[in-house]
């Protein structure tokens, strides 16, 4: 099944047909080659996610989206990473578990679903007791989502927007809003929420957490991204609204540069202001869902990642475990 996939690649929605297995990229970037630039505990998740001892996140490279503003650009779309084997990413699972993470948080797995539902198989036979927290953008199908049936213990997709004309010019993908409800509505349906209490914190054994970043400027999106998960999710999942959209001060190609810049010309590239926080306040009781979170609005923007430094954070957002730059032998 696995050979198969990267064969003529038709793992995500665009169907690119990219002969991954013998070395080609398909639009994510990505061969057959399972690529991370980072292992760290990250305290910046969903308190639910990161507990007392922090979530231990593996960034991977490549994705299936080009998202405009993505803050990890690096890896995401300009090819940060080495290749991790399976007993890599065994050993890697490990080491996070030996350092106190409170689950295993893959990031921007879609393109490698068949992949890392064998290497999440051997993790656990290898000796990972910890729940697998899948955190994706939703845009995935929900055949291929089925391979990860029982391994994934935790969704943390996003649902970005319904607005399919905003999903072209921002991620170069008109169907996004389409493919990501199906998804979601996947993950609901086959994830129940278990939560149980650890003194006074809480934390997720499994369960979906939707997350919505709000976009500067474009309020009724996010409106129309708050009416469906109200209708759709309220009482199964919870629910993130995120106000920390942060321009971010890319490097690239002179083309790739202008692209990006007219890319993001579908929104308002700026922190949010004091009215629009004022107005997701409102919304966000208006809404009355059973469980949210919602940020404290702020204008630092120090969390900002490098990946190209050993620890691409501030020392109080994650506490590094391996990266890219120290090759697989450091694993």
């Amino acid at each position: 099944m696995q050979d198969e996939c990267y064969r003529s690649c038709r793992q995500c929605p665009r169907s690119c047909k990219a002969t991954r297995d013998t070395g080609e990229a398909g639009f994510c970037g990505e061969s057959a080659e399972l690529r991370a630039a980072l292992a760290c505990l990250h305290f910046g998740e969903e308190p639910l996610i990161t507990v007392g001892g922090g979530s231990g996140t593996i960034f991977l490279s490549g994705c299936t989206l080009r998202c405009a503003f993505c803050q990890n650009y690096q890896i995401s779309q300009q090819g940060m990473g080495t290749a991790l084997s399976q007993d890599d990413f065994v050993k890697l699972c490990l080491r996070l578990q030996d350092m106190g993470a409170e689950n295993i948080n893959l990031v921007t797995g879609s393109h490698h679903i068949p992949r890392l539902a064998e290497y999440i198989r051997a993790a656990k036979e290898g000796g990972m007791a910890l729940p697998f927290a899948w955190n994706s953008s939703a845009y995935e199908s929900p055949e291929m989502l089925e391979l990860l049936r029982g391994l994934v213990d935790i969704w943390l997709p996003d649902l970005k927007t319904l607005n399919a004309e905003a999903s072209k010019k921002l991620f170069a993908a008109e169907d996004y809003p389409a493919v990501a409800q199906k998804a979601i509505l996947w993950m609901l349906e086959n994830s129940p929420m278990r939560i149980i209490h650890r003194g006074e914190k809480e934390k997720m054994l499994s369960g979906t957490i939707i997350r919505h970043l709000f976009l500067p400027g474009r309020m009724d999106d996010s409106i129309f991204v708050l009416d469906w998960l109200k209708k759709n999710a309220d009482g199964r999942a919870c629910v993130s609204l995120m106000s920390q959209y942060t321009p971010v001060p890319f490097t690239g190609s002179a083309a790739e540069l202008q692209a990006r810049r007219l890319a993001l010309s579908a929104l308002e590239n700026r922190l949010v202001n004091a009215e629009e926080d004022e107005t997701l306040r409102d919304l966000i009781d208006a809404y009355d869902f059973d469980y949210l979170f919602y940020q404290d609005l702020s204008d630092d923007t120090s969390w900002l990642p490098d990946f190209s430094r050993p620890q691409p954070f501030s020392n109080a957002l994650a506490t590094p475990a391996w990266h890219w730059r120290e090759g697989v032998k450091q694993i």
